[in-house]
């Protein structure tokens, strides 16, 4: 059995995400039900992005050479988005009236801003000792894209901008990787089913976990299916583990401490199981397991990652290693978890023990980013977990992290 450090452990869970082979199979789904799915085949642009030459300010569509200062030019007519001019070609001299997003008229190369013309007249006055280069304010056609260039490369989450840029192409269905099929158990004599119908006994809680999952590995790309509670023995903990071995992914939470009743080393132990790590020096979420399940009686091979019960170390060690192998899975670039730098707003003490991850909020600064420790009561405190939006990241060390200093913070 092995406790690696932070880097070491990602590092391991990084290469085996490597090795995952072949990716899942795929399949067509409307553009409306893409957002969170990785792309299987590259997007090519149907057409040149922008099909013409486009206005991007409000204005009016000219020759740049004879935008000199103090001339004055004649107003032709004018063109919105949506039209095309047919008024003839702009000459010298002359300007049309022109919209955002509107196809820039034949004989024009540059569009002057509203701002920068007075109206006399039928005709505008450029304002004093203010030029005009060729094609400023115009975004040529082709520049963004060329028809048939790949636009959106296999293995790229779809999110609002990919929906928008496809949607751009004339894409109503995007050929996506299938999620990744993750079993979710919760283990633990204490635990309660949410909706059971009973109320709770003074040593009971609600099984929490299950949920939050479900919904960490919605949000990494997988579906995520809720298996029953496992009870504190042998027998039922080993049921759970041959249903869960039949999903892509297991995930355990609970019964991986070094308690009588932690049991579930033991059950995927006595299954055949390899484990890669079975504890990280990291707070919370030491003794979080990664493994796999050979090929046995029919069952294919199954990873596994087990994790602490308590609720915010769940949540900590899903974000550091469950996601980015979830994310592999499911078609997605092999890297690590998300994070940046921030300043701290108030000095924090050291710790020799190992490196913490412990509720943060991040502010939105946009020049000075700092970070602001969220007072919590421990790894159970879901309460503080909620009023969080990160996890400040301080590694081991004497002394403490002083206000100002600069530390990583684990976006999630």
């Amino acid at each position: 059995m092995s406790v690696l450090g932070f880097d070491e452990a990602l590092a391991v869970v990084l290469e085996h995400a490597r090795g995952l082979g072949a990716p899942p199979l795929i399949e067509v789904v409307a553009l409306k039900d893409a957002v969170g799915r990785v792309i299987a085949e590259p997007v090519r642009a149907d057409r040149d992005q922008p099909p013409f030459d486009r206005s991007t300010r409000d204005g009016f569509a000219v020759r740049s050479g004879s935008f000199a200062s103090g001339a004055t030019l004649r107003v032709m007519g004018e063109v919105r988005a949506g039209e095309r001019w047919s008024g003839g070609r702009v000459g010298e001299g002359e300007a049309v009236k022109i919209m955002t997003g509107a196809p820039l008229p034949t004989g024009a190369d540059a569009v002057a801003m509203v701002e920068f013309v007075e109206v006399v007249g039928e005709g505008i006055r450029t304002v004093a000792g203010r030029g005009l280069a060729r094609f400023e304010n115009v975004v040529l056609r082709g520049s963004e894209a060329r028809a048939g260039y790949v636009v959106m490369a296999a293995g790229t989450v779809v999110g609002a901008a990919e929906i928008g840029l496809a949607a751009t192409c004339g894409r109503a269905e995007l050929t996506v990787y299938r999620r990744p099929m993750v079993a979710v158990i919760a283990t633990g004599d204490e635990l309660v089913e949410v909706g059971s119908g009973r109320a709770l006994e003074e040593e009971e809680i609600w099984n929490s976990n299950g949920h939050a999952l479900r919904a960490l590995v919605h949000g990494s790309g997988g579906f995520g299916g809720k298996l029953a509670i496992a009870r504190d023995t042998l027998e039922d903990v080993t049921e759970r583990v041959l249903q869960g071995r039949a999903w892509d992914l297991m995930i355990l939470s609970g019964g991986v401490s070094m308690g009588e009743y932690d049991l579930v080393e033991e059950v995927l132990a006595g299954l055949g199981a390899e484990f890669f790590f079975t504890g990280v020096k990291m707070q919370p979420g030491k003794p979080v397991v990664f493994g796999r399940l050979p090929e046995r009686d029919g069952a294919k091979a199954c990873y596994f990652f087990g994790l602490p019960g308590n609720p915010v170390s769940t949540q900590v060690t899903f974000h550091c290693f469950v996601e980015p192998f979830l994310k592999a899975m499911a078609g997605g670039v092999v890297e690590g978890p998300l994070f940046v730098q921030a300043a701290l707003r108030e000095a924090v003490p050291g710790s020799t023990g190992r490196m913490r991850f412990l509720p943060a909020r991040l502010g939105r600064d946009r020049v000075g980013p700092s970070v602001t420790l969220v007072g919590w009561q421990g790894s159970g405190d879901m309460a503080a977990n909620a009023r969080a939006n990160c996890y400040a990241v301080l590694p081991q060390r004497e002394g403490e992290f002083a206000a100002g200093e600069v530390i990583s913070v684990l976006l999630r």
